[in-house]
C-alpha cells in the first residue's frame, strides 16, 4: 500500500465520483481512507470536499490524527497533494460559513461567501466557466487554461497573490485554482469537468513535485 493514492474519506459527498474519476485519469491502487497511518504511507494525496466549509473542518478534525498525518505527509514529507473544491478552501487559514471556522492553514486567507455588486448575477456560481491562468503560475505541470465546472457560494480569499495560481469570473474575480510547493488546490470539479478535468487529474498523477 505505500504506492497508494490516498483519498481522504472524511464523510465529503463528492468522494465516490473522485474515485471513478482519478480511475478514469490512470490512478492505481486508489485507498479511500480514513486511516491516518495509511496516509502516512501514500505518495499521492487528494482531499475531496462538497457542503459547507465548516462541516467538511469539523468532518476532517473528527478523523483522530489526521490532519497531523496530513501535515507530516504533505507538509513535511513533500508528497504531491490536490484540494477539490471545500478540499481546496480548507488549505485557508479559516472560513467564515456558519460562523468562523479554522481551516488548516497551509496558504493563508479566508474562505468568504460570494457577494456580487450585480445583483443580477446568481449565488451559487454554478456551471461552467473559464479557468485562466495567472502569468507567474504559467507552466505549472498540474495546472491549464481551460474551461471547468463549478458549483459554490463561497470563495477563497488569499492573502498572498504569489499562490493564486488560476482565476475565474462570476460577478467577480474569484480563485479558480492555488499553488504551493507540492500543493494544488482547484475550486472547480475535476470530476464533473469532462476532457478538461480528466487532464488535469492527469497530469497531477503525473507531478513530481
Amino acid at each position: 500500500m505505500a504506492e497508494a493514492l490516498a483519498l481522504i474519506d472524511y464523510g465529503a459527498g463528492n468522494l465516490h465520483s473522485v474515485h471513478n474519476a482519478l480511475k478514469a485519469a490512470g490512478a492505481e491502487h486508489i485507498a479511500v481512507t480514513a486511516d491516518p497511518d495509511l496516509v502516512r504511507g501514500a505518495r499521492r494525496i487528494v482531499l475531496p470536499g462538497v457542503g459547507s466549509f465548516k462541516a467538511c473542518a469539523e468532518g476532517l478534525r473528527g478523523l483522530t490524527g489526521m490532519v497531523e498525518a496530513l501535515e507530516e505527509r504533505v507538509l513535511a514529507g513533500g508528497v504531491p497533494f490536490m484540494g477539490i473544491c471545500v478540499g481546496m478552501q480548507l488549505l485557508a487559514t479559516r472560513g467564515l460559513e456558519h460562523g468562523a471556522t479554522g481551516g488548516l492553514g497551509w496558504i493563508a486567507g479566508e474562505v468568504c461567501r460570494i457577494e456580487p455588486a450585480d445583483p443580477s448575477i446568481k449565488v451559487p456560481h454554478m456551471g461552467w466557466n473559464d479557468v485562466a491562468l495567472l502569468p507567474h503560475a504559467r507552466g505549472h505541470p498540474v495546472l491549464e487554461d481551460g474551461e471547468a465546472y463549478f458549483l459554490h457560494s463561497y470563495h477563497f480569499a488569499v492573502r498572498d497573490p504569489h499562490h493564486v495560481a488560476a482565476m475565474t469570473d462570476h460577478g467577480q474575480g474569484l480563485v479558480a485554482a492555488v499553488a504551493r510547493d507540492n500543493i494544488v488546490g482547484v475550486q472547480f470539479h475535476p470530476e464533473k469537468s469532462q476532457a478538461y478535468g480528466l487532464a488535469t487529474l492527469e497530469r497531477f498523477l503525473e507531478w513530481k513535485p
